[in-house]
């Protein structure tokens, strides 16, 4: 099983959920729910990369948090059977096991050791959204956008993604414009290569040392929890 949440749960509560899971592919851009939608499974991602998006207007939105194969999409936004809070987007190409959410929700209820395990990622994730909440008010673009690439690049299957200017401005709640002339700014650094489509991590070290202390904060958080960075390809 290549979601780390899944796998590290005791070999009795795996098989409380392995015998219901449908894997399922997702394309960059898909909407796997939308805000105030009933969710009815659980996505726990196998590779690529799943954005939950806040919804400010009809043409507007900006991401609160990136979920990757550490973790689990579709119960994090509330109670289990609630409405979803926000948009959940496929940012990277992937594939997800999807569960029933009341086979979820009956496995939950009998195993303390799952129970557990949601809530420390649930905690994890909590502290990704303040954090990217208070990160995106106050701090410059050029740190923010290291930050995202780098969280980014936790999650993906190697240094090179496939991203259009668009997709970060999407992801960043700001003018492609502005994100071609930061994207320029951290590449003449050497941090970065863009091309057509994609954008590929150079120097990682030098990445985390341009970005705000948020992500070092995020990292930390996941550590002290016991939540796996991904690091899938690194």
């Amino acid at each position: 099983m290549d979601n780390l949440w899944i796998s590290a749960l005791p070999a009795a509560d795996r098989k409380r959920i392995e015998p219901h899971l449908n894997e399922r592919p997702f394309a960059q851009g898909q909407m796997l729910y939308d805000a105030g939608e009933a969710l009815d499974e659980v996505w726990f991602p196998l590779n690529g990369v799943v954005s939950l998006m806040t919804v400010l207007s009809e043409d507007h939105m900006v991401e609160t948090a990136a979920i990757g194969r550490e973790g689990l999409v579709g119960v994090t936004c509330g109670p289990l059977n609630a409405r979803a809070s926000s948009r959940a987007i496929a940012q990277l190409d992937g594939s997800a096991a999807c569960c029933p959410a009341d086979v979820f929700s009956d496995a939950l209820s009998r195993s303390e050791a799952m129970r557990e395990a949601l809530s420390r990622f649930t905690e994890s994730l909590f502290a990704q959204v303040q954090q990217t909440a208070a990160c995106n008010a106050q701090h410059r673009l050029d740190e923010r956008m290291a930050r995202w690439l780098l969280t980014l690049h936790d999650r993906a299957d190697g240094d090179r993604v496939r991203l259009t200017q668009s997709d970060i401005a999407g992801m960043l709640g700001v003018r492609r414009a502005t994100v071609s002339e930061v994207g320029s700014e951290i590449e003449g650094k050497g941090l970065i290569r863009r091309g057509r489509g994609w954008i590929e991590v150079l120097d990682r070290p030098g990445l985390e040392k341009a970005s705000c202390g948020c992500y070092a904060l995020i990292s930390s958080v996941m550590k002290d929890l016991g939540v796996p960075r991904p690091n899938h390809g690194h």
